[in-house]
């Protein structure tokens, strides 16, 4: 005849279901790094290589600036291209040209950022410095709204060093811009490459 339908058999069904569909993700930590393991050897080269590249932008602090505004440049082309192409996608007129000339603007400074690397630096350069004096202006002023009993003081440190760092770069503009941008990108890559280091021999004690 028909078939019954048991007591609570609906829920037992879903709990079976839910059950089944919770197996399939990694359970805790250890089982998400656990394909990391195995390739310990290539994130540490990865560090490694990034170690070099630091070292070496740090050793050729013009070269890398140079380097710098055309990985910026190119950045800027793809973006703006992005924009220019999301822009067809918008119904609104006002949108839509927004979008459009904001794409276009990108694209030109794209442009001159690959034409004329050294200018570019200097105007990005000098953006830098301004940009750390604010920076370092607003941390020093949001240190003494903080309560007693939080880690203002390294705030205001932190602050202070990035106001002089900025008035050292603006001071020395325009021939800062000759190696700012190189010894910035330096040093990112020796401190991306440690830690790529360092996670891959961490990934090796594990194994």
């Amino acid at each position: 005849m028909g078939r019954r339908l048991e007591p609570g058999g609906l829920f037992r069904r879903e709990e079976a279901t839910m059950s089944t569909t919770d197996n399939t993700g990694p359970r805790n930590l250890a089982e998400a790094i656990r394909p990391l393991k195995a390739k310990w050897g290539w994130i540490v080269a990865f560090g490694v290589i990034s170690l070099i590249a630091g070292v070496i932008a740090l050793g050729s602090v013009v070269m890398a600036t140079e380097s710098a505004v055309f990985i910026v440049g190119i950045m800027m082309l793809i973006v703006g291209v992005a924009e220019i192409f999301a822009a067809f996608s918008v119904r609104s007129w006002g949108r839509f040209l927004l979008w459009l000339v904001l794409g276009a603007l990108y694209v030109f400074a794209g442009y001159i950022c690959l034409q004329n690397p050294f200018q570019a630096a200097a105007l990005l350069t000098l953006m830098l410095g301004i940009a750390l004096i604010v920076g370092g202006l607003v941390r020093i002023f949001l240190a003494t709204q903080m309560k007693h009993g939080t880690p203002w003081g390294w705030v205001v440190f932190s602050g202070i060093l990035s106001v002089l760092l900025g008035l050292m770069i603006v001071s020395h503009w325009p021939a800062s811009s000759f190696y700012t941008l190189g010894i910035f990108l330096g040093i990112d890559l020796i401190f991306i490459g440690a830690g790529w280091v360092s996670m891959g021999l961490a990934l090796k004690k594990l194994a």
